[in-house]
């Protein structure tokens, strides 16, 4: 089991540099410069000046040579500075948002979960029935519509029409809509899975067996079914978790929550390179961890996996 978490440890080092690596030429080849009038505000900077602050920050220098020092420093933990934000390194900047996007995640999920798997759970359970089409129906519509559709809706109904949040992020209130509007899809797609693996378990030996044993139907599903079929439900939440905080970016922007999405976005809008490598680095690392743990648990589940 040890080698097994060491390979995927070491996998993941690979995974970031990649990113990192896409992202930085990704980033530099578009067109524009962080000193010029789209990225300052419509403002044009003086050309000494701008010469001057690309000495400053070394973008005079070669991309390569760039890439490399980036590279060398973002090892030691040193994102650099903010461009924009004049004497804030990105860690402290990114520090602030974070749990404002972890929060939503966190109760996004939460949400997904709890109606995810009562839903898929009854599908299943009447399976070929109208309440089951009806479930199937209604997790296709919310699966298939973008996060921030819903988004729009719930703020128009609950709090332009009815008052029932807040409309500008002022308390607790606030986090409410936007986990529901990016927990409404993942509850969909965990009722799916959820049903599917249910169907899947009912149909096996060992459920055979025990209904001819004479057990109750309620102890063959909470004992045999229920519990053999969460374990494909359990492998996607770390990922589901990790695409629910780093998912964020359009719903932050809808509800104002001051979180990492936003930052992101200004960050793009704005050309800040060191904050947008900081950014996408951590969501990266995010998505990377969260997979990571999955992995080792599902090892942990299925022996077999160790030695794949």
């Amino acid at each position: 089991m040890a080698g097994y978490i060491v390979r995927r440890v070491l996998w993941t080092i690979p995974v970031l540099w990649l990113v990192a690596t896409v992202t930085f030429f990704l980033m530099h080849s578009a067109p524009g410069s962080p000193w010029d009038a789209k990225s300052t505000g419509g403002r044009q900077l003086d050309p000494a000046l701008e010469a001057s602050f690309n000495r400053q920050y070394g973008l005079d220098k070669p991309l390569f040579v760039q890439y490399t020092t980036y590279l060398k420093n973002a090892v030691m933990l040193d994102f650099g500075d903010s461009y924009k934000q004049r004497g804030k390194s990105v860690t402290e900047i990114i520090g602030p948002g974070f749990p404002y996007s972890a929060k939503v995640g966190v109760l996004a999920l939460a949400i997904a979960l709890l109606i995810g798997i009562p839903v898929g759970i009854f599908a299943a359970l009447k399976h070929n029935t109208m309440a089951d089409y009806l479930s199937l129906f209604a997790t296709t519509i919310s699966y298939t519509l973008p996060d921030f559709v819903i988004a729009i809706f719930l703020l128009i109904i609950f709090s332009v029409n009815l008052g029932w949040f807040p409309i500008l992020f002022t308390d607790w209130r606030s986090y409410i809509l936007p986990a529901v509007a990016l927990g409404t899809g993942s509850a969909a797609f965990i009722a799916r899975l959820t049903r599917a693996s249910m169907l899947e378990v009912l149909r096996l030996d060992h459920v055979t067996t025990a209904r001819a044993k004479g057990l109750s139907n309620r102890v063959v599903i909470g004992r045999h079914v229920v519990r053999n079929s969460m374990i494909p439900v359990l492998t996607v939440v770390g990922p589901a978790f990790a695409g629910l905080v780093t998912g964020t970016i359009i719903i932050e922007r809808v509800f104002g929550v001051p979180g990492m999405g936003r930052l992101f976005i200004d960050s793009i809008t704005s050309r800040d390179y060191p904050v947008i490598m900081g950014v996408t680095l951590f969501y990266a690392f995010i998505i990377v961890m969260s997979n990571l743990v999955v992995d080792i648990a599902y090892g942990f589940i299925d022996p077999r996996i160790r030695n794949a």
